[in-house]
């Protein structure tokens, strides 16, 4: 079982497509990764809106989506 990735504000673990979208937003080297409430507050936007970004991302081909 690997390590899993958590929050760097509140440890709250994250799954894979949030880890793409973290990767996608704010660079494919961070380290710092936020849960999907988290990276909302931390761009001001709402979760809605990230969500339509990763389908938008997905459709695409980004390579942090597949």
């Amino acid at each position: 079982m690997g390590k899993r990735d958590k929050c760097h504000l509140c440890s709250a673990e994250i799954d894979k497509t949030t880890k793409g979208l973290n990767k996608k937003l704010l660079g494919e080297k961070t380290i710092r990764l936020f849960c999907m409430p988290c990276i909302s507050d931390y761009l001001e936007v709402s979760i809605e809106e990230l969500l339509a970004k990763i389908e938008e991302f997905k459709e695409q081909g980004c390579k942090f989506f597949q």
